[in-house]
């Protein structure tokens, strides 16, 4: 294979170097998967206005989010096991977007552990946060986050309940993966990942192993997970978890307007228009569908960010035309580590750029935050 030139390309590349079970666990959506599905052709069918004759010089992606410069409008997204798809895979993904100057969002279902991650960058992450039955827990994940001065934290509203992903279910997934016979042969024809492997002691679920009560192994630890996400939480919880936070609160899981109305009412600095990836309802609509009405309805009174679907540095584009101030992306970067570690990931990030760079001089504007729906083609 020639060097990947798209985002596609290191998806195949990943699909070739990671074990089915986390490939496909990267890789999937609920049900049907219709909204994964749905997530990006409905980016597609956003048209842009190319613009001739005008001065391309000079261009700028430098933005910010939640008041925090970054080199493009662009984070990356928690996304759970990461470290499963490269050894040490949070760390490896940190320092890439640490380099390129954009956030790093690491997720409570992550491999490594929110002081791996400290230890292996120099500036602030963020960190997301799932709310657990044990409250005591989560006090304990946003003090460490503290500790690891984390700049923002994002709560993510949308997984009081598991959807369910059928490849997970049929591929026994677990992490450290467990050795039926299936998934012997899954690892051993993934040498390189294998051996990567073998050079790192992080298999498991750092953030918890170790720091939930009474979950000190990965047999604990399945008998711990099993029911703990919250089922109650609600919009009385986020004021609490704010207070105690006492930082930049980002809630992540906004799909309908009078959601973002009462993500308005609690204070929160952003919102991410997010559907989990189409791997929670399947047959929801796509983030990018519901965008411009969120926006609307919104107005400034919170920022407003989006997930699910980007694939490219036009689509990128196409969510900060219809009024998103950052955007993140999770299998892309996902596909990145897989294919290629660290490198793949900054390659990725490079893919997004110049490809939203180019589109950005293509449609007549210089400097990202002067985009707006005027760059949308009406057809």
């Amino acid at each position: 294979m020639t060097a990947p030139l798209t985002i596609a390309d290191l998806k195949q590349l990943a699909k070739r170097r990671v074990p089915k079970m986390f490939f496909q666990y990267a890789d999937s959506g609920s049900w049907t998967e219709s909204t994964y599905e749905a997530n990006e052709a409905d980016f597609r069918k956003v048209k842009l206005r190319q613009r001739v004759l005008v001065d391309m010089t000079n261009r700028t992606l430098e933005s910010t989010m939640i008041g925090q410069k970054v080199s493009m409008p662009v984070a990356l997204a928690p996304t759970g096991m990461t470290g499963m798809q490269h050894a040490d895979g949070e760390m490896l993904a940190a320092r890439a977007a640490e380099e390129f100057g954009i956030p790093f969002t690491l997720s409570t279902m992550s491999i490594c552990s929110i002081e791996d991650v400290a230890s292996a960058t120099t500036k602030p992450f963020w960190f997301q946060l799932y709310v657990m039955q044990d409250r005591d827990f989560v006090m304990s994940l946003i003090d460490r986050a503290k500790a690891a001065k984390c700049s923002a934290l994002v709560l993510t509203a949308d997984l009081q309940i598991l959807g369910q992903r059928h490849n997970d279910v049929r591929n026994g997934l677990s992490a450290p993966p467990k050795f039926a016979p299936k998934h012997v042969w899954q690892v051993a024809t993934r040498p390189q990942w294998c051996w990567q492997m073998l050079q790192t002691k992080r298999h498991s679920f750092g953030n918890i192993i170790g720091h939930a009560k009474g979950v000190n192994d990965v047999k604990s630890l399945s008998n711990w997970t099993t029911g703990q996400f919250d089922q109650r939480l609600s919009w009385s919880d986020v004021a609490w978890i704010k207070d105690y936070w006492g930082g930049p609160l980002i809630i992540k899981g906004i799909l309908d307007v009078e959601d973002a109305k009462a993500a308005v009412d609690t204070g929160a600095d952003a919102i991410i228009i997010s559907n989990h990836g189409g791997r929670q309802l399947d047959g929801a609509p796509s983030t990018i569908s519901m965008l411009p009405r969120i926006v609307d309805a919104v107005g400034d009174k919170i920022e407003v960010h989006i997930d699910g679907g980007i694939r490219s540095g036009q689509d990128v584009l196409r969510a900060v035309a219809l009024g998103a101030k950052g955007t993140y992306i999770g299998r892309p970067f996902l596909y990145g580590l897989g294919a290629m570690g660290k490198d793949g990931v900054t390659l990725a990030l490079e893919i997004i750029r110049k490809e939203m760079d180019l589109s950005m001089a293509f449609c007549g504007k210089r400097d990202i935050k002067a985009v707006d729906r005027g760059i949308i083609a009406e057809v």
